[in-house]
């Protein structure tokens, strides 16, 4: 990196002693700052500066940052300060300094950010019949994006839902257990918890876990699904059972087929009573049967369950077992 690029935006940067504003001048080889005469014996080291300022940065507003490489080095984030910060103060060294935070930060535009709209939409009409190419689209669309250390980003983390789906379709589940774990993570804390978005992206989530045969994990995402569907839908929605019946199957992949049967056979006598006629209630009692099925081969002898059907923690539509 030039040396020349750590000095702070003009006018940023004041003294702890005198309090007027430092400028940037060349102290040898080494970029610094000096206030008015006779204030400071030698110039402040303006590499140290920008490292101290952009740790504050990356530690407390990580997303005005544009992500080009992982990780973002403190220098890098320290031109950005003007965006998030009112002035900073500095005293005796570098590294003593009082950092004057903007009430909103001011975020300019993202250069790649139409580009990457571009390939997203072009990417999400793709995806059904060319997945392939759709993936390419989305691949260059997070170039140099790391989803383990990227801040949040709502185009990042669309892109990231659909780069998740296209794995999935393509028979890559690890890979999209990666991408959804990142946009499930920066929808929620952009959009809340309960957010449409933030739903679909926990569903493709626990969907990506299960592909995986990671089954304890998919397990924790869809009860905690249909908690959230409870509330926004209903404890009784189409959605919300659906996610239950999908627990119940997964229950089952655990070897739990007693918990399993209670729970589908509840989900099932509900659906068939707030629904009449849906198709998934068919499709649940094809699952019922199945494991009811496992279980008779595996001479397993279980009492079954005619209690009303109690909701607790589960999620969404899920790999629709229904």
């Amino acid at each position: 990196m030039d040396l020349r690029e750590t000095y702070l935006t003009p006018g940023l940067l004041r003294c702890g002693h005198c309090y007027e504003p430092m400028v940037q001048v060349d102290a040898g080889f080494e970029p610094g700052y000096e206030c008015q005469p006779g204030c400071r014996p030698t110039p402040v080291d303006a590499a140290q500066v920008a490292d101290t300022i952009g740790r504050a940065i990356l530690h407390h507003t990580p997303q005005i940052v544009p992500v080009a490489t992982t990780p973002t080095l403190p220098q890098v984030a320290a031109t950005y300060a003007d965006r998030v910060l009112a002035h900073v103060t500095v005293g005796d060294t570098p590294a003593d300094i009082a950092l004057a935070w903007r009430t909103a930060p001011i975020l300019l535009p993202d250069p790649h950010q139409n580009v990457r709209a571009h390939r997203i939409a072009a990417a999400r009409h793709l995806a059904g019949r060319n997945p392939q190419r759709a993936l390419d689209l989305l691949h260059k669309c997070l170039t140099g994006i790391n989803p383990a250390t990227a801040p949040a980003d709502l185009v990042l983390a669309e892109a990231a839902a659909l780069l998740a789906a296209v794995h999935l379709t393509l028979g890559h589940p690890n890979a999209a257990v990666t991408w959804a774990s990142y946009a499930h993570d920066s929808l929620t804390q952009l959009e809340g918890p309960t957010h449409p978005d933030t739903i679909a992206s926990l569903h493709l989530l626990a969907t990506a876990h299960r592909s995986a045969n990671h089954h304890q994990q998919a397990l924790r995402f869809l009860r905690q699904l249909a908690d959230h569907l409870a509330t926004t839908d209903g404890p009784t929605a189409h959605r919300t059972l659906a996610t239950q019946a999908t627990i119940a199957l997964v229950q089952h992949h655990l070897g739990h087929c007693q918990p399993a049967r209670t729970l589908l056979a509840d989900t099932i006598t509900t659906h068939s009573q707030v629904h009449p006629g849906h198709p998934a209630t068919t499709r649940m009692k094809q699952h019922l049967t199945r494991i009811r099925r496992d279980c008779d081969s595996k001479g397993h002898d279980h009492l079954e369950s005619s209690r009303p059907l109690m909701l607790a923690a589960s999620s969404r539509n899920p790999r629709d077992p229904h």
